[in-house]
């Protein structure tokens, strides 16, 4: 992976800065946690999963006319997304 600003790193992904304003590269992770984190360990081919997993039910909501973050998927495990404002 190139060396790209990270914006944010949760327990399933990582958040890079993208190549456009208003773009940021999603890179989903294999980690996996348990019990508020205090288990964790890796499933290899997780993120690999949740990319494509992501990528099909994102498409979907867009053949149906409901606005998503998804752009594109760039690879196995990251897509290049929209930046939003998370509606908590």
């Amino acid at each position: 992976m190139n060396k790209r600003r990270r914006i944010y790193e949760g327990k399933a992904k990582v958040l890079y800065e993208g190549p456009e304003p208003g773009t940021l590269i999603q890179h989903f992770k294999d980690d996996a946690t348990a019990f508020n984190a205090k288990k964790h360990a890796l499933i290899e081919g997780k993120g690999v999963l949740n990319n494509r997993i992501s990528e099909y039910i994102f498409q979907r909501l867009g053949e149906i006319g409901v606005p998503t973050h998804f752009m594109k998927r760039l690879n196995m495990r990251e897509q290049l997304i929209r930046e939003v404002e998370i509606i908590p």
